[in-house]
């Protein structure tokens, strides 16, 4: 008795085959990404930003909310925030304003990697499974994601958008990136935040206000200091 021809449709795909089908979707992230940090940085997105000031001031005791869920918001699209940062020193002051933008980029820096996780990491850890480096990659995020992220966070290589959805691709877990990612922006925050504010009091009053000028200064040296220890550490470990 002759075997019945087995049928093409419920045959498995070719490994090579079945890899460029499941490669679309970190692909397509990547290169949406990619695409919405052109267009903002195009189009000047960023500075639309600034005109919400004004908005934001006016919702009152519901303005730290709506400032969050708007940086939440350009982080996801892939806006440069720096224009809210610096708008929270004059907006809410140095106290209010770090709280407030350390709860956004965090907030931020949370969703993007969530969206990166479960948009696109199941297809990579599928395809490139057999692939070395990229194992030896994923490893060490999985195992020193605490250093890994503190040493990108200290040292502004890549693009704060970026660099959120870049690590929903590994394994680096999502406590330990949130965690390591709110204490080592906190010093650029204070430096960002806290020196708008000194420019607007300066401005504002005609005088210098050196207490914040003081603060400042020590986030610069503090920023300064940690990301060279880190890069002699990074150092050391390639």
């Amino acid at each position: 008795m002759s075997t019945p021809p087995i049928n093409p449709i419920l045959e498995d795909p070719p490994p090579s085959e079945a890899s460029k089908k499941g490669l679309w979707k970190p692909v397509a992230l990547i290169a949406g990404v990619l695409v919405m940090l052109v267009l903002a940085r195009y189009l000047g997105l960023d500075q639309y930003l600034k005109a919400l000031q004004p908005w934001i001031e006016s919702l009152g005791p519901l303005g730290p909310l709506a400032f969050i869920a708007i940086y939440v918001l350009a982080s996801v699209m892939a806006i440069p925030g720096s224009p809210l940062t610096i708008a929270a020193g004059v907006l809410f002051g140095s106290f209010w304003g770090v709280i407030w933008v350390s709860l956004g980029s965090t907030a931020a820096a949370g969703a993007c990697f969530l969206i990166a996780r479960y948009v696109a990491r199941e297809s990579i850890e599928k395809n490139l499974k057999n692939n070395k480096q990229f194992q030896k990659l994923d490893d060490l995020t999985a195992e020193q994601g605490a250093f890994i992220v503190a040493i990108v966070r200290l040292l502004p290589i890549f693009p704060f958008n970026l660099l959120n959805y870049g690590f929903g691709l590994t394994r680096v877990p999502f406590i330990t990136y949130l965690f390591w990612s709110w204490i080592c922006m906190l010093p650029g925050t204070i430096l960002y935040v806290v020196g708008a504010d000194a420019v607007k009091q300066a401005v504002a009053k005609g005088e210098i206000p050196w207490t914040l000028v003081a603060i400042v200064v020590v986030a610069l040296v503090l920023l300064t200091g940690i990301g060279a220890l880190a890069k002699k550490r990074l150092a050391k470990k390639t």
